[in-house]
């Protein structure tokens, strides 16, 4: 049946589906694969099919943050989507990750509203182990310095730095002056939008998820009074977005590869 958001009918994606933010950095991803096809736009959504290597996989665009991505997320499934890549750009909390790095996320703290709506706060969002595996084997393997962990997903981009400057018109709240801080001594090693949803949705249903990321900035240093600079961060991103790309197009090779072996 077509899915009334992502405008996509059974058998138009792949059983992998990467899930970058961006409608913009959908066709740039699939710039990597050896087979493309244009399947849908619609909103935020963006929806390419193709092989990569010899493996089946498609890639849809989720738009900012967990309802948008929730919504992509239930569609694709029931498209026949099994397995979930989240491929993003993100902000650290630890000094010894440095811009351009990778993280590779074996769970999420929920800080996000959507997630709440389909299981209770005490139900873990932890990625799936094979998932993992596979990014860290990809990763590895292409020689790009990564890191494993946690990562923070939060509804809000401006809101919750530790000093005024962020948000509009300096608005600020004084509970946001620890909030980074503490993250890092909790050894978050990301900031982002969406995991957590699906990798909350993708163990309720019994699917697989993972998620992996370019770091761009460090959001505590940035709190600390450095300027807030969007523009610097974009053109970091840009230049990283291609290595990101090998890295998500790799890890649902290796992922394919080893479910074959594993018949």
């Amino acid at each position: 049946m077509r899915q009334y958001h992502l405008a996509i009918d059974d058998g138009d994606v792949a059983p992998i589906v990467l899930l970058p933010g961006d409608p913009g950095r959908v066709p740039v991803i699939a710039t990597r694969w050896d087979e493309a096809r244009h399947v849908a736009t619609n909103r935020e959504y963006v929806t390419y099919t193709g092989v990569y290597r010899g493996t089946p996989i498609s890639c849809t665009s989720t738009g900012i943050g967990a309802p948008s991505t929730s919504i992509a997320v239930e569609e694709l499934a029931r498209c026949g989507a099994r397995t979930f890549l989240r491929v993003g750009t993100a902000g650290t909390f630890l000094d010894h990750v440095r811009n351009g790095d990778m993280a590779i996320f074996d769970s999420a703290m929920r800080l996000d509203g959507s997630s709440r709506l389909y299981a209770p706060i005490e139900y873990p969002a932890v990625a799936s182990h094979e998932v993992v595996s596979a990014a860290i084997a990809a990763a590895r393997a292409l020689g790009f310095r990564h890191h494993v962990g946690v990562t923070r997903s939060a509804d809000s981009f401006y809101a919750g730095h530790a000093a005024p400057g962020s948000s509009y018109g300096g608005y600020w709240q004084s509970w946001w002056r620890d909030q980074f801080d503490d993250l890092a001594r909790l050894n978050v090693v990301a900031a982002e939008m969406e995991a957590s949803v699906i990798f909350v949705l993708a163990r309720v249903w019994g699917l697989r998820a993972g998620g992996v990321a370019l770091i761009l900035d460090n959001a505590r240093h940035v709190s600390g009074g450095a300027a807030f600079d969007p523009q610097t961060q974009f053109e970091h991103g840009e230049a990283g977005i291609e290595r990101l790309a090998d890295l998500a197009c790799e890890t649902a090779r290796i992922l394919h590869e080893r479910d074959a072996a594993d018949g």
